[in-house]
């Protein structure tokens, strides 16, 4: 008999039909009731004993067992489901030494479950939260399909830094303890495999240029490395960004791609996680009731994501969120840990919050930042004054998490693009395709970056970037 996922039995009526589940033991209650699941579905589908079961497999059906049921599906007699399975063969696949087992049927802390990250899937939170992540990205690649976007495959291994911060992986494959060295007496990387230096990307932005500037709309969505050593819980040295780029587009254009796409995937969440996001929300909840009052989110998961799907995104400048940062409450009477003191310093999580939570209620696109704090591929302003010059930048900013999206115009000017280039002391010859773009039929183009995990984060409550990716990569630890 072919076996039929518990989510699809869920939505089934129940017929008296003979049905076959595999999956894993969440319960056994009074050798009588099992509660299992297969991963499809946050439920569990009940499962009723037979008296006339051998004793000694009844033995063997403990929490976490592996376990194929054959039976009929009957109308449940219990309350709170609809669907039930009266068992006539049970078939253990895989016994479970509950006396070694490190997950037990208990609530168990989440840097625990980070130490079992190998495990951790079998709990209830992570299933939920990897589902959602699913969810998620499928609701990205159906967002950008649905709207005439090409998906680019960029590389992982290259040979120049987008960001220009020098954060990088090396990717060499000569020998570390006799590497062959030039007349100077440095690492000669003309002989490694590559011919030269090269590292793990930490953005697929400037390869999605060139392709934009030849099929028009495009994105990326792979992973990204940074070899920043950083053990916050919003660091990951390994990490997926979704990077659209988009020809003859302006940053007023990126800021409603971007605002439209982050509406859309967290809708599509909303409507097709709902089981997974109650199980979210409750976790968050009790989190939270362990937090001091003044500490306590005042929204609970729902309406958070709700806050982002049912209000517009306020959108202000750089120098107008300075202004009400300059003169709101909590600067004046020194509660911020980084006091706002004037123009040109660099925002902080606390800056953005406060102006998303507390001043506008809503979220919020701030634009047109300080040259002097953006990356050399943003288009400068023109008509700044001397020593305030800005960029066609944006960034959006979410409750409890700060910015979530960075982009802006880019600078399609080849004189100016080289000026600056040159300003941040950036090799033009590592960069000599990317000018080209702007010698051969340049064009007005704009795009964003996405943190996957930063997304996935706000979504499912979890308050840990090591909590929403399978196996997180961070200083110290490259476990399984």
């Amino acid at each position: 008999m072919q076996r039929t996922k518990i989510s699809v039995l869920l939505r089934t009526e129940p017929t008296g039909t003979e049905v076959l589940v595999k999956g894993w033991v969440k319960a056994f209650r009074n050798n009588q009731f099992i509660a299992l699941n297969d991963g499809s579905t946050a439920n569990n589908i009940q499962i009723v004993v037979s008296e006339n079961t051998d004793p000694e497999l009844i033995k063997r059906i403990k929490f976490g067992a592996a376990i194929g049921v054959q039976g009929t599906l009957l109308e449940s007699q219990g309350k709170g489901q609809r669907v039930e399975i009266a068992a006539s063969n049970i078939t253990i696949y895989g016994d479970v030494n509950l006396e070694e087992y490190p997950l037990q049927p208990k609530k168990q802390s989440l840097e625990f479950l980070r130490e079992h990250a190998h495990l951790r899937f079998r709990t209830n939170t992570f299933a939920a939260v990897f589902r959602v992540r699913h969810a998620l990205a499928f609701a990205i690649h159906q967002f950008f399909n649905e709207r005439g976007f090409f998906y680019i495959h960029t590389p992982i291994i290259t040979a120049s830094d987008a960001e220009g911060a020098g954060e990088m992986f090396r990717v060499t494959t000569l020998d570390p303890k006799n590497p062959p060295l030039d007349e100077q007496g440095n690492v000669d990387y003309k002989q490694d495999f590559f011919g030269k230096t090269t590292n793990l990307t930490v953005s697929g932005q400037l390869e999605g240029e060139l392709a934009a500037t030849a099929l028009g709309d495009i994105y990326t969505f792979g992973p990204t490395f940074r070899a920043e050593n950083s053990n916050t819980t919003r660091h990951l040295a390994e990490f997926w960004m979704i990077e659209p780029e988009v020809a003859f587009a302006d940053l007023n254009d990126n800021m409603n791609l971007a605002e439209d796409m982050l509406r859309y995937v967290i809708t599509y969440a909303l409507e097709h996680c709902a089981d997974d996001l109650k199980i979210l929300e409750e976790r968050l909840l009790e989190e939270e009731k362990s937090k001091p009052q003044d500490q306590r989110s005042e929204m609970s998961l729902t309406e958070k994501l709700r806050f982002v799907t049912e209000n517009n995104f306020e959108r202000l400048t750089y120098t107008e969120a300075i202004d009400i940062l300059k003169n709101s409450n909590p600067n004046k009477k020194g509660k911020f840990q980084y006091p706002i003191e004037g123009w040109g310093v660099d925002l902080q999580s606390e800056h953005e919050r406060y102006l998303v939570e507390k001043h506008f209620k809503k979220p919020v696109i701030l634009t047109n930042y300080p040259a002097a704090i953006k990356a050399f591929y943003m288009r400068l302003d023109e008509g700044a004054e001397p020593g305030k010059e800005t960029v066609s930048a944006m960034d959006i900013l979410f409750p409890g998490i700060g910015e979530i999206v960075g982009g802006s115009q880019r600078e399609e000017r080849y004189d100016v693009l080289l000026q600056k280039m040159q300003a941040m002391h950036i090799p033009e010859a590592e960069l000599s395709w990317y000018l080209d773009t702007r010698r051969f039929g340049s064009c007005p183009h704009a795009g964003f970056g996405l943190g996957f995990e930063r997304l996935i984060l706000f979504v499912t409550g979890m308050t840990n970037i090591r909590d929403v990716i399978a196996f997180p990569r961070y200083p110290g630890s490259a476990e399984f």
